[in-house]
């Protein structure tokens, strides 16, 4: 086979049979990524979740790289090419394939990702379990990026003999110098840590309800240095990773999205609570926004001219029990203000003694 090949390369010209392999390299390449997706696509199924759809969509892109320039590595002893200049071309192609490569392999998990993210559905109601596993899931992805980034510069830089030789020479020196890196990258190693921590003990987790800083809102995103707090009024509030180890914060959504809400009323002393409670009850077997859990109406404190009254009702989630406290308040003032006016705070005018005598008996 070499023999044949030989004979047809010195029937051509250098450069046209150059040419004619690096061509039939990539066209050869091109034929096998084809066969690839081609198969796949045949496979692949209409339902909102397909394998080989996702396969097809993550690694397609970077096949069309991968494959061809493969292919140019293994036919690179076929090119009738001085030495001076094959050793650099098959360094610079070798590089190629590595990056492609890495490309590959992110792209891989893409697909590790979809999977995990359709089987763990976060639009469900109670989503505790999905927002914990796809939490875990955004750092494992960010670390394995990093890693397959630090080995692919690491394969590349290696490849050059001066590279290596000068390792080889710090290596006398990586005592110091490992002290100095960890000085300077102190921060960035906390980070790191912390996201580390955040993961997997979880304080906080991806669409968490947090009150943080003074602002009530949700997790939007984790990433290795800082935490995306979409605020309810469509503000983000951005927060170092290590806030979340370091200070104190409020999670609603810690170990369930289940929360209780309370509304509070101040009427007069003479108001009748019974019927007011009777009137909460019937409120809330009217509304979707009750999870039928609790739905309470208790006198709470006595005030100097006030009592009042707590309504403790309870919801599926933050954003709806905030819908049904609002509910609530809305329609028992409406109940109050017209069935009851008489029944509102008052400011009561006792008169002293004296004014009372001076009433009874008038002077004449």
């Amino acid at each position: 086979m070499d023999n044949l090949l030989q004979s047809w390369s010195q029937q051509f010209p250098v450069w046209a049979w150059n040419l004619g392999v690096v061509v039939s390299a990539l066209l050869l390449g091109f034929i096998l990524k084809l066969i690839i997706t081609g198969i796949l696509h045949f496979y692949k199924n209409r339902d909102d979740y397909s394998l080989f759809r996702s396969i097809i969509t993550h690694l397609g892109p970077p096949l069309n790289f991968f494959v061809p320039l493969l292919v140019l590595n293994f036919m690179l002893p076929l090119l009738e090419i001085s030495k001076i200049f094959i050793t650099p071309l098959d360094r610079l192609i070798g590089m190629l394939v590595v990056i492609a490569f890495a490309n590959l392999l992110v792209n891989a998990f893409k697909i590790f990702e979809d999977y995990v993210y359709h089987q763990y559905d976060l639009t469900k109601e109670d989503n505790l379990k999905e927002r914990k596993v796809r939490t875990q899931l955004i750092f494992v992805r960010k670390v394995v990026i990093i890693i397959v980034v630090l080995v692919t510069l690491s394969i590349i830089l290696l490849s050059f003999n001066s590279v290596r030789k000068i390792g080889a020479g710090l290596l006398t020196g990586v005592g110091i110098g490992s002290i100095i890196i960890g000085f300077a990258a102190q921060k960035s190693l906390g980070n790191f840590l912390a996201g580390l921590q955040i993961a997997f003990t979880q304080p906080i987790r991806l669409d968490d309800v947090l009150v943080v800083e003074g602002e009530w809102g949700r997790v939007e995103d984790i990433t290795l240095t800082y935490v995306v707090v979409r605020i309810w009024d469509q503000r983000r509030l951005i927060l170092p990773i290590t806030y979340f180890i370091e200070k104190p914060f409020q999670n609603w959504t810690r170990s369930t999205s289940e929360i209780l809400g309370t509304v509070f009323l101040y009427v007069d002393y003479t108001f009748p609570v019974d019927s007011l409670r009777d009137e909460l009850n019937r409120l809330l077997k009217t509304t979707k926004l009750w999870d039928k859990r609790v739905g309470i109406l208790q006198v709470t404190d006595a005030k100097e001219h006030t009592i009042e009254l707590r309504a403790l009702v309870s919801a599926l989630n933050s954003s709806q029990a905030f819908d049904l406290r609002c509910y609530i308040r809305e329609n028992l003032l409406k109940y109050i203000s017209e069935n009851m006016p008489q029944n509102l705070p008052q400011a009561r005018y006792q008169p002293s003694g004296k004014q009372n005598e001076e009433a009874n008996h008038p002077v004449k």
